[in-house]
């Protein structure tokens, strides 16, 4: 099965989750600086951060497809599970807004991370069940300790923030800096599926070539 459909929707789609989460932010009540940061402050802070995770997964689903030479049903369905929860960031990224960082909208906003960063370790899987374990993909991802980490960073944040009862709440910003501090982590794309692309590229020339 083509893959280009698949890659064309996930774009699309991705497309319009951003455009939501920008339409989302409210004007300004004034012309300054001070109301641009009253109105829409922690809003663009948080469209910041749900934004640079719209634009990781982008980039690196394109890096993972680049590996990928064929499709089935399973993989259709596994990419429409991590569209499916990265759809839910305009929501949790507003809902975290209007309430001012609280709390519960804080635990949602990390479990929605967290149903991703598993959604797309499926996908993954689900490709690597195709092509074999030899395969590019299974090569780059190799034992995925970043991948691990990131879901460990994950649930650290969520219970940080779910058993804060403090007025100062140092629970909650200790999960937001942790959403932050896995996002920074994988701001610059997997060099693994760039390598694993080119010696992929590399040994098809080779064998065309002979």
């Amino acid at each position: 099965m083509n893959k280009n459909r698949l890659e064309a929707f996930s774009d699309g789609v991705l497309a319009i989750i951003i455009t939501i989460m920008v339409l989302s932010l409210k004007v300004p009540d004034g012309d300054s600086l001070s109301a641009l940061r009253d109105t829409t402050g922690n809003a663009l802070l948080s469209y910041l951060v749900s934004f640079v995770y719209v634009g990781i997964y982008w980039n690196n689903h394109h890096h993972t497809l680049q590996l990928v030479t064929r499709i089935d049903g399973s993989v259709l369905w596994a990419n429409l599970g991590l569209l499916f929860f990265l759809s839910f960031l305009p929501f949790t990224t507003a809902w975290m807004d209007e309430t001012d960082f609280a709390q519960t909208p804080v635990v949602v906003y990390g479990i929605d991370l967290l149903l991703i960063s598993l959604a797309y370790f499926v996908l993954q899987a689900t490709i690597v069940r195709i092509q074999g374990e030899r395969s590019p993909l299974r090569q780059a991802v190799g034992r995925d300790r970043k991948g691990k980490a990131s879901v460990a960073l994950y649930l650290v944040g969520i219970l940080a923030a779910a058993i804060d009862g403090g007025t100062a709440r140092i629970g909650v910003w200790l999960g937001l800096g942790t959403f932050v501090a896995v996002a920074v982590i994988w701001v610059i794309p997997d060099r693994r599926l760039d390598r694993a692309f080119h010696h992929s590229h590399h040994d098809s020339e080779v064998r065309q070539a002979g």
